[in-house]
Formats: structure tokens, C-alpha cells, sequence
């Protein structure tokens, strides 16, 4: 297979069978993460953008694998600061790794490198497109707590308009018939284009702007988001919007028993403290599946078994 062909730069690189083999892959690597399997590999982690859990991950996904890692988390320290185009950045760092995984702030900037590079690309988010890693580890908390992933009544709350996760698992869930159902301020609803993809694919969704016990009493999933400042030209439409909507415990007195809360993380206070001793609460447990998802995300694109 050409190098190029194990990149994952969107979810739409997936379809369900391979989705399905890496969540399994994944539960193997739950069991046992500690495989020295990567020896001798190098893998570049390049972050033009901040980052902590997604980067963190990574990294330590390699190393219990065995490999190596080398690369940068700010891009201030790098040529670009200098003028060095991507290409330039990309090829550069391909003749010294195996595998590159990156993060960028530009939309479309994984795609363009995956097309560049001689080794695999693995997009770690660019700008407010995708996040394809963070979606898988989504899928495989979802699948662990529900024990399916087909049919589910799956609640996004908040930034919809910019959350690259939100955008991700609209791909991701198309193989399983779910019902979404969105959850946003006027100014941060789920962009046209990604619902005319709901219309394509035969994705059921509803839109609210109300958010209370009784609108998320029938969730299976619910995936609270973050208002991302960073994303905002308008800092006055930031402060209006970033409080809208809070998740406090007393509002999960109508949801499943079986209803889990997830959040891609950071959060800033859009799920109250009070919250996390909730046995509904699942956002650190599934920051924590997110090794395992990554490991087997590395060695799929090395063309590594397990």
C-alpha cells in the first residue's frame, strides 16, 4: 500500500469495517498498552496550534509502543517563524520520521500535507474542520458505555459551528443510524453544509436552543463542547454566547441511568464540578481511552499487526 494511503487526515478516510477492526484493535491495546512493537520507529508530532491531552497522547501512545518521538509544540520555535512553508516543514521532517502527526490551525492543512508527504500523516485537528482521532475515541466510549453504536439518541451541546469533534462524528456515525440532535446558540448551529450532509447520508436530526432536563431526558449520549474563544473574531459575540449553555447535576434527574456525559476537553464551565461525581460523568475515562484509540491509530498507519 502506498504511504500515503494510511493517512488519516478525515473520518471519511474510514469506512465502517475499518472503523469497527480499529475499535477492536483499540480494546486490545486497553488490556495491554505496553507493547514494544514500534522499535526503531520515529514518529514527528508537529503542533502549530496549542495542545495538551490530544499531544500528551500521542506521545505517551508511542512511547508504550517502543518508538521514538521527536517534533515541537510551539510553533514559535520553529523555520515557519522564519517564512518556511508547510510543504518545506513536512518534507523536511519526513526524511528524519516514520510517521507525522499533526495538528495545524488551518482548515484543510493535514489534507494538503497527507498529499506531500512521502510518510503518513495523522491530522490532529486542523482548524474548525476535523479531529478524526478525538472522534475514534469518542466511537469507542460510546461503544464501551452502551455496548453498541448503533441507534443512538446522541445530544452536541454548544459550539456546533466551530467544533471540529461535532463535525468528525457526523462522518463517523453515518455507518449507524443514529439521531443527533443539535443543540446550539443562533450564532453557533451546526453549519448548513454539514446538516445538507445529515440530508445525504439519512442522518436524522433535530435543532433546539433550549437546554434543560426535560429537552435531554431521552439522550443516550451527551456531548457537551466547549466555546471556543480562540475561534472568535468577535470577542463581543464570544462573551455573549460563552455562558449559554451550563450542564449543573440537578438537570440529570430525568436522563437514562445509562446516559453518559462526554467532552472532548478542555472544559471551561460548561459542565459544574458538581457534575463529576455523577456516575453519568465519563469525559475523564474517555480522555483516557484516547490512549488506546491512538495506539491503534499509529499502527494502523505503520501497517503494524497486533
Amino acid at each position: 500500500m502506498n504511504q500515503k494511503n494510511r493517512s488519516l487526515v478525515t473520518l471519511e478516510d474510514l469506512d465502517k469495517e475499518k472503523i469497527l477492526h480499529l475499535l477492536d484493535q483499540a480494546a486490545k491495546f486497553e488490556s495491554n498498552p505496553n507493547r514494544k512493537i514500534l522499535d526503531g520507529k520515529i514518529v514527528a508530532t508537529l503542533f502549530f496550534e496549542p495542545s495538551t491531552r490530544t499531544r500528551l497522547s500521542f506521545e505517551t501512545a508511542v512511547n508504550r509502543l517502543g518508538g521514538r518521538v521527536i517534533g515541537f509544540s510551539d510553533a514559535a520555535t520553529t523555520s515557519s517563524t522564519k517564512g518556511e512553508t508547510l510543504k518545506d516543514t513536512i518534507m523536511m521532517v519526513s526524511n528524519y520520521a516514520d510517521l507525522i502527526i499533526m495538528r495545524h490551525y488551518l482548515e484543510g492543512a493535514a489534507r494538503y500535507a497527507s498529499e506531500v508527504s512521502p510518510v503518513p500523516i495523522i491530522n490532529a485537528g486542523d482548524g474548525a474542520n476535523q479531529h478524526p482521532s478525538q472522534t475514534m475515541l469518542d466511537l469507542y466510549s460510546m461503544k464501551k458505555t452502551q455496548g453498541r453504536l448503533e441507534d443512538l439518541n446522541i445530544y452536541l451541546v454548544g459550539d456546533l459551528k466551530y467544533g471540529r469533534t461535532v463535525h468528525s462524528m457526523l462522518q463517523a456515525m453515518r455507518y449507524f443510524n443514529p439521531t443527533f440532535h443539535f443543540i446550539a446558540p443562533s450564532e453557533l448551529q451546526m453549519p448548513e453544509e454539514w446538516k445538507d450532509y445529515c440530508r445525504h447520508y439519512g442522518i436524522k436530526f433535530h435543532e433546539s436552543t433550549e437546554f434543560n432536563e426535560d429537552i435531554i431526558a431521552d439522550a443516550d449520549i451527551l456531548y457537551m463542547t466547549r466555546v471556543q474563544k480562540e475561534r472568535f473574531s468577535d470577542l463581543l459575540e464570544y462573551e455573549r454566547v460563552k455562558n449559554t449553555y451550563i450542564l449543573h447535576r440537578d438537570m440529570l434527574c430525568k436522563a437514562k441511568p445509562t446516559m453518559k456525559i462526554l467532552h472532548p476537553l478542555p472544559r471551561v464551565n460548561e459542565i459544574s464540578q458538581d457534575v463529576d461525581e455523577s456516575p453519568m460523568a465519563y469525559y475523564f475515562q474517555q480522555a483516557k481511552n484516547g490512549l488506546f484509540v491512538r495506539e491503534a491509530l499509529i499502527c494502523n498507519s505503520l501497517d503494524i499487526q497486533i
